[in-house]
């Protein structure tokens, strides 16, 4: 069998770089990679915090409050509201500064709510600015969101 003779005049040192170039090469992709799976995890877990925070606030706005006389009146818009931004605050995972700045607006107005009473449907609507943690410059804040309807007891 024939094989070929290797050449005792050639060095391996020729290829002494090589690694650290290819290394140079690669690493800004995997880097990139690797925070882009961090990013999309912060938001998948965000979108769910938000919906919970939705789904609180209206269990908390839909539940049947009454006075010892048992005269019903339902919580305003700001306590379901303050309710929303309260677990937002607790769960969010959100690196601003100044903390979580949710929108949740509350459907319908408390007038409708009092008048109608049980069996009026609520709908509480949170959303949310993501900005962009790993590269911020790249793009927009992505808007989060999420919407609930109960019916009043």
């Amino acid at each position: 069998m024939w094989r070929p003779r290797m050449n005792s005049n050639v060095k391996l040192g020729s290829e002494k770089g090589t690694t650290i170039v290819e290394t140079a090469m690669m690493l800004p992709i995997l880097v990139l990679l690797i925070f882009g799976i961090i990013e999309f995890s912060l938001i998948m877990y965000d979108k769910a915090m938000i919906t919970n925070a939705s789904r609180e606030a209206c269990r908390y706005g839909i539940v049947f409050h009454a006075d010892v006389d048992g005269n019903y009146t339902p919580l305003t818009d700001a306590e379901i509201t303050a309710r929303a931004n309260a677990y937002l605050q607790t769960f969010l995972i959100s690196f601003r500064a100044g903390g979580v700045n949710a929108v949740t607006t509350v459907t319908p107005d408390y007038a409708t709510r009092q008048a109608g009473g049980s069996g009026t449907p609520m709908t509480v609507t949170v959303l949310y600015e993501y900005d962009n943690l790993v590269l911020p410059q790249i793009g927009d804040s992505l808007t989060l969101g999420a919407e609930t309807v109960m019916r009043m007891e």
